[in-house]
């Protein structure tokens, strides 16, 4: 096992978002995506559509990950300005991207339109995000990937990145499930994390067919350090 690895943020860009009005659905597979290629996803963020925000949250999470992934705010429309914020954050100029806009006149033909134009302005020097589904690509600038906010469209994006991301160690998981309160179990778990630093134990409780009980996740890198949890975790189940 490598001693860093890679880590994510993800930036939600909307706000259809913040008022309610659309409930996203791209946190999850993009944090179920990072996780089967061995990058944890540790922080995510939804901001307004605004400069300040956008500007101040990509800043803080480019320096702090190995990866920012962005969702929203880069179609046609006065309020997508998501790739102009991004120009600003990196101190580029905003600008026409060529190849961009040779993709989408061979999709619009005569139907280019100048709001349509809009979708190939990125920062100077942009690599394309490749968009499957409706052309209009996505973009990267060194470790911040710039893309759809729609899920289909997004998820495409992704799919094509490819070698572009560096996957890090396995994640092994484990669940172990108890029909007991967590507040039973608390002592036994605070006592198997102290022992155990390098896995991540988390403990969820429910209320299912008029019981309550607790499912117990058990994450790490290392297997062998996950296969004791699991065993120590058995000796509940069996008292």
């Amino acid at each position: 096992m490598t001693q860093e690895q890679p880590t994510a943020a993800l930036l939600i860009i909307g706000n259809e978002i913040l008022c309610g009005r659309t409930v996203d659905k791209n946190i999850a597979f993009l944090t179920k995506a990072l996780f089967d290629l061995g990058i944890e996803a540790q922080e995510v963020r939804i901001v307004k559509d605004t400069f300040d925000a956008i500007i101040h949250a990509v800043n803080a999470l480019r320096k702090a990950h190995t990866y920012v992934f962005t969702t929203g705010g880069i179609g046609p429309t006065h309020d997508d300005i998501t790739a102009e914020a991004m120009a600003k954050a990196f101190g580029l100029p905003f600008e026409e991207h060529a190849e961009a806009s040779a993709i989408l006149l061979n999709h619009y033909g005569d139907q280019y339109t100048q709001a349509r134009r809009r979708m190939a302005m990125m920062p100077r020097g942009a690599h394309l995000l490749p968009n499957p589904a409706s052309s209009a690509p996505g973009f990267y600038v060194e470790n911040v990937y710039v893309m759809a906010g729609v899920p289909s469209i997004m998820q495409g994006m992704f799919a094509l990145l490819g070698s572009k991301l560096t996957p890090g160690d396995p994640i092994f998981t484990e669940t172990m499930t108890f029909y007991i309160a967590e507040s039973m179990i608390a002592d036994t778990l605070r006592s198997l994390q102290e022992d155990n630093p390098v896995t991540d134990i988390g403990s969820y409780p429910f209320f299912k067919n008029n019981q309550i009980g607790t499912s117990i996740l058990v994450r790490s890198r290392d297997k062998n350090a996950l296969d004791h949890v699991m065993k120590a975790l058995m000796t509940i189940s069996e008292s």
